[in-house]
């Protein structure tokens, strides 16, 4: 059996891939290594952001694993600008996996990427793994493995927030396992 814990980062101070976690931030991911320290936890993947480096990296600490970044887990681009309507944009997203806004990336093509550093981890050595990323990457990478999954439930989630994939064959079964 293979175990994956997807992570959203913790708290930080903006959406810029520099951006740094909040002083609450970096309380939370000290809060956060406690809580995954005893999982067995093998092998650290993260997106490049600031954010999500710093979300594990007292975990890597802890155990004495490399984080390895991984550019296909950065958050999603919804569309090149902001936009006053992107909530009900991204909604739409959601019913249409294959909508996608100008300068911006398919529901599919990100979920896509996130589900290819997935099978890679599955496929290796390490039997637990953390994989930290960002929450609209997050609920689509979980949307792959259980069609149920959508806009409400991005909307739910926390920062941080994780996520027990436990593989026996090739549908996990999803947890949600935090509780802030």
């Amino acid at each position: 059996m293979k175990n994956l814990y997807v992570v959203r980062h913790c708290k930080a101070e903006g959406q810029a891939p520099d951006a740094p976690l909040t002083a609450a931030g970096v309380l939370q991911a000290e809060k956060l290594a406690d809580f995954l320290a005893d999982k067995n936890i093998d092998s650290i993947i993260a997106s490049p952001f600031e954010r999500a480096c710093r979300t594990l990296a007292p975990l890597a600490e802890k155990l004495g694993v490399d984080i390895m970044l991984d550019e296909r887990l950065t958050e999603r681009v919804l569309l090149a600008d902001n936009h006053p309507d992107w909530r009900d944009m991204l909604l739409n997203t959601f019913d249409d996996l294959d909508l996608r806004y100008e300068g911006g990336e398919s529901s599919n093509a990100a979920m896509n990427r996130a589900i290819g550093v997935v099978r890679e981890a599955l496929n290796s050595k390490h039997n637990n793994i953390a994989l930290v990323s960002h929450g609209n990457l997050i609920s689509l990478l979980l949307k792959h493995f259980d069609d149920r999954i959508g806009f409400r439930e991005w909307e739910s989630m926390s920062n941080p927030d994780v996520f027990h994939l436990s593989f026996v064959k090739e549908m996990p079964s999803i947890h949600r396992i935090w509780a802030d």
